[in-house]
């Protein structure tokens, strides 16, 4: 497939763009800051752009078969650029017909299959209350989400660990006991690409966990 990553030169989405390309894809990346991805291949290209920048966000997704954001607050901001840029990304899918999107949140966009789960719902409050524009950054960007036609899966991602591969995640919801609080980026990376060809998920948002 040619997919098309949002968030690319993050450490998740270092991981995700080689993965990908190992996995045979055709990977456009787009970035702020190209020199950040330290990744090569003749099957990449490299779109640079802002997320306010719609044509460079067109020229992204144009022609690709899927996209999948890893784009996410990294503390507060202003404006909320994330949700505002997740936006963009959706009117330039809808324009290009391109329908698949997978896009990672938190659980701090709740969903209604959840049940009370202390431990998530002490988390949330925390950064609800300590970081109050990224937790509206996480809301809104569900929200925009859902609100499209489009073919979406949002993964809500718990607490990310650079830990090797265990080849195992649990997708469910919240206070079901199954999900819990750590997750390697590497069997994120795994759990994304596999929902490139699986429809399991689909306007669905499952919260994944090792």
């Amino acid at each position: 497939m040619r997919i098309t990553i949002f968030g690319a030169t993050g450490e998740t989405g270092q991981i995700l763009t080689q993965q990908a390309l190992a996995c045979g894809h055709e990977v456009v990346a787009y970035a702020r800051n190209p020199a950040k991805l330290e990744i090569k291949g003749n099957r990449l290209k490299v779109v640079q752009g802002e997320l306010e920048n719609q044509t460079a966000i067109e020229e992204a997704v144009k022609g690709s078969d899927a996209v999948i954001s890893v784009l996410g607050p990294r503390g507060a901001s202003k404006g909320l650029p994330i949700s505002r840029g997740i936006q963009n990304v959706l009117q330039a899918m809808k324009k290009c017909g391109v329908k698949r999107i997978i896009a990672t949140t938190t659980p701090s966009a709740v969903d209604p299959q959840d049940s009370f789960d202390l431990k998530f719902k002490l988390a949330i409050l925390m950064i609800r209350w300590l970081i109050p524009s990224a937790y509206q950054e996480i809301v809104k960007t569900a929200e925009a989400i859902r609100a499209t036609d489009l073919d979406w899966t949002i993964v809500r991602l718990p607490l990310l660990n650079s830990k090797p591969k265990q080849g195992r995640v649990i997708a469910g919801y919240l206070g079901k006991g199954k999900v819990n609080l750590p997750l390697s980026r590497a069997d994120l990376v795994d759990f994304l690409l596999a929902q490139l060809e699986d429809d399991t998920f689909i306007k669905k948002a499952p919260a994944i966990s090792n």
